[in-house]
């Protein structure tokens, strides 16, 4: 028998845990070396925003209001191209993952060989941060069109609480207690610590913005790739 003829097809949960991890890696370089802003969790900047114009705090306004209107549009034209790629038959999911790496490299160009900053941005700080937010803008349509449960890969708010529900502390079966649905909450938080720790060590070491970007981008291209080998349902 010819093994090779069966390929092994990555786990829809394991990409979407991946894509996870890189938030993770992008909201480090966010907060630390940009802002402090955040890209792809908007609660944090609808506060800083509040917070800045209240002028308490020392929290700059202008880089989340940068932030929350390239969300935005991220998020306008990837419900856009994605439904419009769907209605085609197209693969979706893929489509909104190449765009997101694509904006995420163009990222790392504009701040290639800047320095990471924490207050008081430069207009490349600015200018990698609405790229980013564009990049998460879309990364969240795609995440919330493919619905992996317990694995939204932008924030890890409800898979921590669904993982202590769940859990023998929490014994909750509305959280799918006594199920294995555990182990993907599990790796989404763990995910997102793990990207968030890289991030933050790599900035330590000296790294500048540009560079800290190429692994997410390369990352993410990755799993837009791996998610070729997985089957269509309803074309994604």
């Amino acid at each position: 028998m010819n093994v090779g003829a069966h390929p092994v097809r990555p786990s829809l949960a394991g990409l979407m845990i991946v894509l996870t991890g890189v938030t993770g890696l992008v909201e480090a370089v966010s907060l630390l070396a940009l802002g402090p802003v955040f890209t792809a969790m908007q609660t944090g900047n609808v506060l800083f925003l509040a917070f800045g114009l209240a002028r308490q705090g020392n929290l700059p306004a202008l880089s989340a209001a940068a932030s929350v209107t390239a969300f935005a549009a991220g998020a306008v034209c990837g419900a856009r191209m994605e439904s419009a790629a769907d209605a085609r038959g197209w693969r979706w999911a893929e489509l909104g993952l190449y765009v997101e790496a694509a904006l995420i490299l163009a990222g790392a160009a504009t701040g290639w060989g800047v320095e990471p900053r924490f207050g008081h941005p430069s207009a490349e700080h600015l200018a990698v941060t609405g790229m980013l937010a564009a990049a998460m803008g879309i990364r969240t349509v795609t995440s919330m069109r493919v619905n992996v449960p317990g694995v939204p890969t932008t924030l890890i708010t409800r898979s921590l609480t669904a993982l202590i529900g769940s859990s023998a502390l929490g014994r909750d079966s509305a959280f799918g207690y006594g199920t294995g649905a555990w182990v993907r909450r599990a790796g989404a938080v763990l995910a997102m610590f793990v990207g968030g720790l890289t991030g933050a060590l790599l900035i330590g070491a000296g790294w500048k913005v540009g560079a800290l970007l190429v692994p997410a981008a390369a990352l993410v291209l990755a799993v837009g790739l791996s998610h070729r080998v997985l089957p269509q349902p309803h074309g994604a």
